[in-house]
């Protein structure tokens, strides 16, 4: 079967890096393009590196365009999403590529983001562990996907296994990225500018005020024991930093060591959550991630250090923001909520140099 696809938001970023994966998707036929301003000028005008798809042109964003289709990824600013996805209740996969449908806390999504809330969906990271078991077992009867925000799914799976397993203390996680502006968005912002980054490292919202926390905290409260309390012990110092390359997140989160642990339980966790999955890789020990080994590739490369003499536990992960972290999520939940193969039009191969 051939699955009709449509794509919200497609001279984005975030779009068309799920454009470029599902142009070699065997399984898919992209029809509809959209966009709000560029609406009715060429995709390529704005996606020039999408050749096979240049005889798309982009539509206007609007739900009659959207709809008719057997899935529809709207990869959209936070607040937009939610305005379409009442409309689209006769497609029978939806996937936001935002944050509209991510938080289960209304109050969280006040406190962070503001404006109208909207019900939460499927959290489309498949080999998060959730309550002993992994995210996919949920996506596959998932109708309607939310894939996650970049940073929050580099730090989850950096630490996850840590709290499902007891062997990390979760309530004073300390977590620093160092992240490429295009997980900004393509909108003019002076923060942004060459100019401004190029030769600089530039943290932003700090101090416990990034929209990305309440996600983490959602999804380390998920991984624990069913018999454990929720989220409100989760605690965690997160500071992003932009860096001068377009793509990429460096995540290097540190936690205390659960008392009694030994440095064998600890690795272990880590090695029996993620030894058996294809897209998240844990390194021998002594061996961390860079950037370039994971661009254009859907994968997660985590290194793991254990500090006694600090009593913390440090995992180092490198995503590509644009794949693994958003893109690459969303189509790899498609595939599993479609029965496809988890792999499918995704490589675990970066681009190097």
């Amino acid at each position: 079967m051939t699955y009709s696809v449509a794509v919200s938001g497609a001279s984005g970023y975030a779009g068309g890096e799920i454009l470029r994966l599902l142009a070699a998707h065997p399984d898919v036929e992209i029809r509809t393009v959209t966009a709000h301003s560029n609406a009715g000028q060429p995709l390529v005008a704005h996606q020039p590196h999408l050749r096979s798809l240049a005889h798309l042109t982009l539509q206007d964003t609007t739900p009659e365009v959207l709809a008719g289709h057997d899935i529809v990824f709207l990869a959209l600013p936070h607040g937009q999403s939610g305005q379409y996805t009442d409309a689209l209740g006769d497609t029978p996969l939806v996937i936001d590529a935002g944050a509209d449908h991510r938080l289960t806390s209304s109050a969280e999504w006040d406190a962070f983001y503001g404006g109208a809330f909207h019900e939460p969906w499927t959290y489309g990271v498949p080999e998060l562990l959730v309550g002993g078991d992994k995210q996919r077992e949920v996506l596959r009867s998932a109708t309607r996907i939310a894939a996650p925000g970049c940073n929050a799914s580099t730090v989850s799976l950096s630490l996850a296994p840590g709290v499902a397993a007891g062997v990390i203390d979760p309530g004073d996680i300390v977590s620093v990225l160092a992240v490429g502006p295009s997980g900004a968005g393509k909108s003019l912002k002076t923060n942004l500018l060459a100019s401004e980054i190029l030769g600089s490292a530039n943290p932003y919202a700090v101090g416990g005020t990034h929209r990305h926390i309440p996600e983490i905290r959602q999804a380390l409260a998920a991984a624990r024991p069913s018999t454990d309390s929720g989220a409100q012990d989760i605690r965690i110092s997160f500071t992003p930093v932009l860096v001068p390359m377009s793509r990429g997140i460096l995540a290097t989160c540190t936690a205390p060591i659960a008392e009694g642990v030994s440095d064998a339980e600890i690795r272990q966790a880590w090695e029996s959550a993620y030894g058996d999955e294809t897209f998240v890789q844990l390194l021998p020990e002594g061996s961390f991630p860079r950037t370039a080994d994971v661009l254009g590739a859907n994968t997660a490369l985590v290194g793991l250090a254990i500090d006694r003499a600090a009593n913390r536990v440090t995992v180092v992960t490198a995503v590509d923001n644009l794949v693994k972290g958003t893109a690459g999520a969303a189509v790899q939940s498609m595939n599993i909520a479609r029965g496809l193969p988890e792999t499918r039009a995704l490589s675990v191969n970066g681009v190097a140099p």
